[in-house]
């Protein structure tokens, strides 16, 4: 540019806007902080730390306030991978528990907050009692053809938990979950619209832990167990249609010996018996646990939902506990951007 041109000189791009007064810290470093803590599991109080060894010397309000900032920012991204996700024919899902600290007023119920109504009846129940803090409930919700894992939070394992998300959310499709009252009663809560698909390795696991207590049956239903997941794992790869034809072939006849030998061959095991509970758990859930051979997109089980609590789990151990509701919702709306990230081998911080 020549000197006598009145826009002569150095110019500089328009800084984006801070997410905290001050506009001392960009997005990256906000991003860093939700890595860190989500994606490496290290709390706020170790990151003070960390940062402080680099000559940073920030508090834990100030590494707060950005995460804080930041999933303002996200929270409408983070509800559109929910919408995503419930566009999938199956979903899995699984809960774990977290402690949540009782705040000293109990908030009102809101028509604009359908989770408001239950949080205030879990706390006054829990404020009568003297308790301080409850067990809340983080969810996962993973799409089975679309990879995407979305977290929820509510303050109790009650059914409104799955109902908000899935049904009054109009999700027509497959749950792929345990037997829980929640998950087996979906269908009817949802007029039909929605399918429960039983997680077949927890009756395996039933069988198994009968062993000691009736080897023989428990063996037997062991081995039919494996045949059913050798050709699981013979599907692989293999389009839904092909999958299907697969199990229709080789799944039905095996699952059809299953119950014969439940029904008939199982008469001599008494009700006290633990494989006594594995054979009324696989006749009543039966239903449940067929599902999957009637629709390719169905997994055989669950597994792959229920490794995403380890995500909560190891969080737990070393955050101990969330410090308000409002911190429940905020942890699972960027666990839903987290975890969905690391399924997608993309680099989080970047992707922050």
């Amino acid at each position: 540019v020549r000197q006598e041109e009145p826009k002569a000189g150095v110019l500089q791009a328009q800084r984006p806007p801070a997410l905290i007064g001050g506009d001392r810290y960009d997005n990256s470093f906000a991003a860093a902080v939700i890595a860190k803590r989500l994606g490496y599991l290290l709390p706020i109080y170790r990151q003070e730390d960390m940062f402080a060894e680099c000559g940073l010397y920030l508090s834990r309000s100030t590494l707060l306030n950005l995460q804080e900032a930041a999933e303002r920012v996200l929270r409408p991204f983070a509800a559109w991978l929910a919408d995503l996700v419930r566009s999938d024919s199956c979903i899995g899902s699984d809960d774990t528990s977290v402690r949540l600290l009782l705040p000293e007023e109990i908030p009102e119920a809101s028509r604009d907050d359908p989770k408001s109504g239950r949080v205030r009846e879990v706390f006054e129940a829990a404020k009568s009692q003297g308790f301080k803090s409850i067990i809340a409930k983080m969810w996962a919700y993973r799409g089975v053809s679309i990879p995407i894992n979305v977290f929820d939070f509510t303050v109790s394992r009650h059914r409104d938990g799955p109902d908000l998300f899935l049904v009054d959310s109009g999700y027509e499709g497959t749950l792929l979950g345990d037997c829980y009252g929640a998950n087996t009663g979906i269908y009817i809560r949802s007029n039909g619209l929605i399918v429960h698909a039983a997680c077949v390795a927890h009756a395996r696991r039933k069988a198994e832990a009968a062993l000691g207590n009736h080897e023989a049956h428990a063996k037997h239903l062991l081995g039919l167990f494996r045949l059913l997941y050798d050709i699981e794992d013979e599907s692989r790869g293999k389009s839904s249609d092909e999958r299907m034809s697969l199990r229709q072939r080789r799944s039905v006849p095996i699952w059809n010996e299953l119950r014969s030998y439940l029904e008939t061959e199982m008469t001599d095991v008494l009700s006290s018996d633990s494989i006594s509970d594995a054979r009324n758990y696989m006749l009543n859930q039966w239903q449940g646990l067929t599902a999957h051979l009637e629709d390719g997109n169905v997994p055989i089980d669950n597994n792959q939902c229920e490794q995403l609590m380890k995500q909560v789990a190891l969080g737990r151990k070393n955050w101990l506990h969330l410090g308000s509701l409002a911190s429940g919702y905020r942890t699972a709306r960027l666990m839903t951007i987290v975890s969905s990230a690391v399924r997608n081998d993309l680099d989080v911080a970047v992707y922050l």
